[in-house]
């Protein structure tokens, strides 16, 4: 049985011209090509903003998620910080928002996350892991980039996700402003349940998930936004989980599924992908994990918890100053 039979296609595209109708609010901008696609800037040239990370992570999630902003303090140190939370955890997460398709054209790359992917069905074995498949006449695909994709780019999209070019929405996002830096801090439940997935926890046993992620101060260099909203994750995140499991099988996975389990934890990201000489294949993938697990077990009653908040590597990624 299908996990649901709602579209995050169709849900995401409300929103995607919610965000072009109140484009001013948002601090976006937008446009229709000449193939009659629509491309949204969220903060390449427009100046973007909270308004506008906010509702580009709905986006990302296929509207089975919200994404609230609030001011919160970790230990001495106080940061504007992004809450998720979605009663379809498997569809939303990695069923929309995981960056799982690669982009690729001449002289261009960008991840493209969001429920188009569950069009395209990129990668295939998540759909097969969470039993979802979309059924849509209308594709929207956010993508972390700091230029508009050429036609090329758009037309694998479009045949990717069988889906006529007036009928696709793209979102560009680059990491170096505040709305890329709030949509990658609102992945923390996405984060978390797709390095439980890897472990061997069933995805579908997972019926409630939300988190929590400060939002990384901007850098206007790439690769060091990049590394900064790494370090929000895996120092700072915290998700909790609602799943219907085994007792012994949750606590063998919450040993290894925080970040700090990571051979490689202990420095903020931009020291370990240095020392990886910039290769993300040599860097341990347990690393990319949140610093904190709550899990309730809705079979038994009872709750887990594994990991911690690493205050201090992230006060030495973001340069904190006093």
């Amino acid at each position: 049985m299908p996990t649901t039979k709602l579209s995050v296609n169709k849900l995401a595209y409300s929103l995607a011209k919610k965000l072009c109708d109140n484009a001013d609010e948002y601090g976006v901008t937008y446009k229709k090509l000449a193939s009659g696609t629509t491309v949204i800037d969220a903060g390449i040239e427009a100046k973007g903003g909270y308004a506008a990370g906010k509702i580009v992570t709905e986006i990302c999630l296929g509207g089975l998620g919200t994404a609230t902003i609030d001011f919160k303090h970790y230990e001495d140190l106080q940061l504007p910080s992004v809450f998720v939370q979605t009663d379809f955890p498997g569809v939303s997460t990695l069923g929309a928002q995981f960056a799982g398709w690669q982009i690729k054209a001449e002289k261009y790359t960008a991840m493209g996350s969001g429920p188009a992917r569950a069009l395209s069905l990129k990668p295939k074995e998540i759909y097969e892991k969470i039993d979802y498949e979309d059924a849509s006449d209308v594709a929207v695909l956010v993508l972390e980039t700091s230029k508009e994709p050429p036609q090329e780019a758009i037309t694998k999209i479009c045949e990717g996700c069988n889906i006529k070019p007036e009928n696709l929405v793209l979102v560009l996002v680059p990491t170096s402003c505040v709305a890329g830096s709030i949509q990658i801090s609102g992945r923390i439940v996405e984060t978390g349940l797709h390095k439980l997935s890897e472990l061997g926890l069933d995805p579908k046993t997972v019926t409630h998930g939300c988190g929590f992620a400060p939002v990384a101060p901007v850098h206007p260099k790439l690769a060091q936004a990049m590394g900064r909203t790494n370090d929000a994750v895996i120092y700072m995140g915290t998700v909790y989980f609602t799943v219907n499991g085994d007792d012994d099988e949750i606590r063998e996975i919450l040993k290894k599924a925080p970040a700090s389990a990571s051979k490689g934890y202990g420095k903020p990201f931009m020291e370990i992908f240095k020392e990886a000489d910039y290769d993300f294949y040599k860097i341990d993938p347990g690393l990319f994990a949140p610093a904190m697990f709550v899990i309730n077990n809705a079979a038994s009653g009872k709750t887990f918890q594994a990991g911690k908040i690493n205050v201090e590597v992230f006060k030495k990624s973001i340069k904190l100053q006093s």
